[in-house]
């Protein structure tokens, strides 16, 4: 698959996700998560910075502002089944992760600008709470594979913007009570239920 050459618009958010190829496993064991991490920091830096992400065994979300004008889908391209360090670590972790001349991720990550503040928000949300969406941990913050916690203030992290977070809701405890309601009740607007569905197909 050709990569995308289309640029990405400074100071804009964007949602970058990809799954495994076929829906499969792509994470087996922490180390998996850790050195993905790892490589997120390593390429991304000066790029983009990180606002949100949650690793899945299955899949990745990140949210992520824009901070370099020349910022491409070219200079991105390393972040995952481009970059031969990246997919030799993993296949080296655990075999089953690759079928014979398969790759790794379904194509080439996908990246959504998000439009509203109201989405932003949301966003945010979906992402700290994929984890107790599919049944994988009871509460966002008993999940190690995202920044939740850094968010909460819980655990000492790079990958975080508590600026973002005064900014937009006011203190860590009113954003944990945020995710706590949208878990509880899954309500949000119908506009953003069909964003989200668009890439949960």
């Amino acid at each position: 698959m050709p990569r995308r050459e289309t640029p990405f618009i400074p100071d804009q958010y964007y949602h970058f996700y990809n799954r495994g190829n076929n829906r499969q496993a792509v994470f087996f064991e922490p180390k998996n998560y850790v050195y993905f991490l790892k490589s997120i920091k390593k390429y991304l830096r000066g790029k983009v910075e990180i606002i949100a992400y949650c690793l899945m065994p299955t899949h990745y979300h990140i949210l992520a502002r824009v901070l370099h004008i020349k910022t491409s889908f070219k200079n991105l391209g390393g972040l995952e089944q481009r970059d031969d360090e990246v997919r030799r670590f993993l296949h080296q972790s655990h075999q089953q992760a690759f079928r014979p001349g398969g790759s790794l991720f379904q194509g080439q990550f996908q990246a959504k600008p998000v439009k509203t503040d109201k989405h932003l928000l949301n966003l945010c949300a979906y992402i700290h709470a994929n984890p107790v969406k599919d049944g994988l941990a009871p509460s966002p913050e008993m999940w190690d594979f995202s920044n939740y916690l850094e968010w909460m203030g819980l655990r000492n992290g790079t990958l975080v913007n508590r600026e973002f977070i005064t900014e937009n809701f006011g203190t860590a405890e009113e954003y944990g009570k945020f995710v706590t309601e949208y878990i509880r009740s899954r309500k949000m607007d119908e506009e953003f239920q069909n964003y989200i569905r668009d890439f949960e197909r």
